[in-house]
């Protein structure tokens, strides 16, 4: 059964668990145990419940959510899966509390009310953040019940033309904006384009100003200019040392007390270590 919309409370209760699910693993909580308790937090008047059972037994008995959520895809979207999926890759790069963190932000972005436009630009940017692949992620993508049938086509169209044609030129391209300078130049109000116009004048705009440059520059201003959602990111290295000064200095005393300790039981300690060497003369100074 195809993926459907949901009610605006499905998808602010799957931004909680989301959230709470990424927090939990992050306090060193079991999946299963995570998904045991979680139950009863959620809203009992959404279907939710029942999806997490069904995930929690599938998670028992294969190790892995994402086959689960892809069995419920008359809940769950194909692009909620794919993500899952891909963090659950035991060669991937893409970590399990990234992928829940993108499932939280783009539920709650859902529940505010989700235009094609907004939630395309996120999934899209979401791929290419995390390289997780153009062509399986798109077809992921295109199955969302939120795009139309144009959307659908353009969308499985766009893996083939990314190689050879700037991201922000294609979306330039398909905007209100490009219609609107073509009608100024050929002096025709009335022209209609014969492709399906999907952004508008504002995304055209902005598209334009950044072909050429990185798409994150674009995905950036789109958030900033049209409120669209943001990609989350991880969390930057710490570079900070892992432990007070102070304290990291008392270590290497215990650490440099521990190897006398151990040396003594391997047969005496070794004190030319700890014998100062006596000043040297040269023949000059002696003759004098």
């Amino acid at each position: 059964m195809a993926s459907q919309l949901l009610d605006r409370e499905e998808y602010i209760e799957q931004a909680y668990f989301f959230r709470v699910y990424r927090q939990r693993i992050e306090e060193n909580v079991s999946a299963q145990e995570v998904l045991t308790g979680i139950g009863e937090e959620i809203l009992a008047t959404t279907k939710l419940p029942l999806a997490i059972d069904f995930l929690r037994a599938e998670l028992m008995q294969t190790g892995h959510v994402s086959g689960g959520m892809a069995r419920l895809s008359h809940y769950f979207t194909p692009f909620q899966a794919f993500v899952m999926q891909k963090a659950e890759q035991e060669d991937s790069r893409f970590d399990a509390r990234i992928a829940l963190r993108v499932l939280g932000q783009e539920a709650e972005y859902r529940s505010g009310g989700a235009t094609p436009q907004g939630l395309f630009v996120f999934q899209f940017e979401c791929l290419a953040r995390n390289r997780l692949g153009y062509d399986a992620g798109l077809k992921a993508v295109a199955a969302d019940p939120v795009y139309s049938d144009d959307w659908q086509t353009w969308i499985l169209r766009l893996s083939g033309l990314l190689g050879t044609t700037d991201f922000a030129t294609l979306l330039y391209r398909r905007s209100e904006h490009r219609v609107e300078e073509h009608r100024r130049r050929i002096q025709d109000p009335a022209y209609t384009p014969s492709y399906p116009v999907l952004f508008g004048v504002q995304e055209g705009r902005i598209a334009k100003a950044n072909i050429g440059k990185d798409p994150l520059y674009m995905f950036a201003a789109l958030q900033r200019q049209l409120g669209y959602p943001q990609v989350p990111r991880p969390a930057p290295l710490k570079t900070a040392p892992q432990f007070d000064p102070a304290v990291e200095t008392r270590f290497q005393r215990l650490e440099a007390k521990v190897q006398l300790l151990e040396s003594e039981q391997k047969g005496g300690i070794d004190l030319s270590q700890f014998i100062a060497r006596p000043p040297s003369f040269d023949s000059s100074m002696n003759d004098a």
